[in-house]
């Protein structure tokens, strides 16, 4: 017997790392005819195990004595599932045993079945004193090594140890207030507008009150200043939680198709009609999109700052300078003279925040001291938050204006 959250979870495991497929995506076909409490485990065995992969494998090849890279992906699915499970969880040692032995006889590989038991037989009695061996570092916290060199590049070792563990963690639940008032027991933030949250309502959000969105990322939609009157354009809009915060006369322009489509109906239940939603490449407009008041330039990029939320990510994350750049240069070139761009990303590589800046050219706006919980510990003009510090998601924000003439 194998259990429905257990089963999607191990589905999840499957897609992800031999069909590269999204987590989320995944989990919610995997999930679909779960309750509630299963849906719940299942989400914490699947993202928790595709996060933890790096330490997993670690363990798995040390206490089974083979590489993990050479067993048969469905083998290599329930042993993770089984590790995380024995390693970081409070699952019942039988269960986790028994259901990934189930889950190899399932994709009818009987053969490989005395070996998974014997690796979990292991595995439940030294993966806990494993993990506890291990120093300190990406390979315990389960990152690359390169984003942690990034997270060591800009805070220095202990608090890149401190920032790795925060975003092993969930972080708070943060709604924007769209409209009428909090809902019962929400509880105010440091960012206008912004409510901390047991749940998401989906009620609230289907009837466009509330919207699920993160401290950071709400900071950034709010630094545009966009006001009624305003022509307002945003760059890379989907799939739409700021350009919902941004007054006047907004064109949203977005890549592609489908998430352009997905912009549309967010916008709408936002009660957003007013925004127009243009397809287009951000870095090569149409030529009547010139002469805006503000910009906003929420860019493509590693996503460094949002690993708490996308568990897969951190396997996947690629920096995107020259797109940064690209991008940042087209809205320079379609804001009016005085007009300001605001530059946001979620990510905390220097590469991708302060170095995209610098060479852009444009002048500074300093936003230090109008937000001095958030400003950059380096560069006061520019804010950073941080999941350690802020428990919210990691955004670098920055104001910048283009010169008169």
């Amino acid at each position: 017997m194998i259990t429905p959250a257990r089963r999607a979870a191990y589905q999840v495991l499957l897609r992800v790392f031999e069909d590269d497929a999204y987590a989320d995506r995944a989990f919610r076909g995997a999930a679909e005819s779960l309750d509630d409490r299963e849906r719940a485990f299942g989400q914490r065995l699947a993202y928790g195990s595709v996060q933890r992969v790096r330490t997993l494998d670690h363990a798995i090849e040390t206490l089974g004595r083979r590489p993990v890279r050479k067993l048969d992906p469905p083998v290599r699915a329930a042993l993770r599932l089984g590790a995380y499970q024995l390693g970081y969880t409070d699952t019942a040692v039988h269960a986790a045993v028994n259901e990934s032995v189930e889950l190899v006889r399932a994709a009818r590989l009987e053969r490989a079945v005395p070996f998974t038991n014997a690796v979990m037989r292991r595995l439940t009695d030294g993966i806990r004193p494993l993990l506890d061996s291990l120093p300190d570092g990406p390979l315990k916290e389960s990152y690359p090594d390169w984003i942690y060199r990034v997270f060591a590049r800009v805070l220095g070792d202990d608090e890149a140890l401190a920032l790795m563990r925060a975003m092993n963690e969930p972080l708070e639940t943060v709604i924007r207030l769209v409209a009428g008032d909090p809902p019962r027991g929400a509880e105010a933030t440091d960012v206008p507008g912004a409510y901390r949250v047991e749940r998401v309502d989906e009620r609230l959000v289907a009837e466009g009150k509330v919207w699920p969105q993160s401290r950071g990322s709400q900071l950034a939609g709010l630094c545009v200043g966009a006001q009624a009157g305003e022509r307002v354009l945003d760059l890379c809009a989907a799939p739409g939680g700021k350009t919902g915060q941004l007054r006047g006369e907004v064109t949203a322009v977005e890549i592609d198709p489908a998430r352009a489509r997905e912009l549309r109906e967010n916008l709408a239940t936002m009660g957003r009609s007013d925004v127009t939603v243009v397809e287009a490449d951000g870095t090569a407009l149409p030529p009547e999109l010139a002469g805006f008041d503000r910009v906003l330039v929420d860019a493509p990029c590693s996503g460094l700052g949002v690993l708490a939320q996308r568990p897969d990510l951190r396997w996947r994350a690629t920096p995107l300078p020259e797109l940064q750049l690209a991008l940042l240069r087209s809205a320079a070139a379609r804001v009016r003279p005085g007009g300001t761009i605001v530059y946001s990303v979620c990510t905390l590589s220097p590469d991708e925040c302060e170095a995209v800046v610098d060479a852009s050219g444009l002048r500074v706006l300093p936003l230090g001291e109008e937000w001095p919980a958030f400003a950059h510990p380096t560069r006061p003009e520019f804010l950073l938050t941080l999941p350690h510090v802020h428990g919210t998601s990691g955004f670098f924000i920055a104001r910048l204006v283009r010169s008169s003439g």
